[in-house]
């Protein structure tokens, strides 16, 4: 099985650039709820992956560099969920 492809800080900048139509270099390091909104539903878009965010931890990202700790984080997760056998169906009789 090959390593995940794992979302860096310029794949987040770009995705980012796009809320707005701006250039990647103009995204700011704080994020709005907004653009982090726009970026977990892209991201879900990109990967097909949604990631596990109670209330608490949305609201702890607050950085880029946040941001890509948290989709990182949950591509390895999604892909260490993928590698593990499901034996909730073969449960014997």
């Amino acid at each position: 099985m090959s390593d995940p492809v794992l979302p860096d800080r310029a794949e987040v900048l770009t995705i980012l650039a796009a809320f707005g139509q701006r250039a990647a270099g103009d995204v700011p390091e704080e994020l709005g709820s907004l653009e982090l909104t726009w970026l977990i539903a892209e991201f879900e878009q990109r990967y097909g992956i949604e990631p596990d965010l109670d209330d608490e931890r949305f609201e702890a990202i607050r950085t880029v560099d946040d941001a890509v700790e948290v989709l990182r984080s949950a591509v390895l997760a999604a892909a260490a969920a993928a590698a593990t056998p499901q034996t909730a169906g073969a449960a014997q009789s």
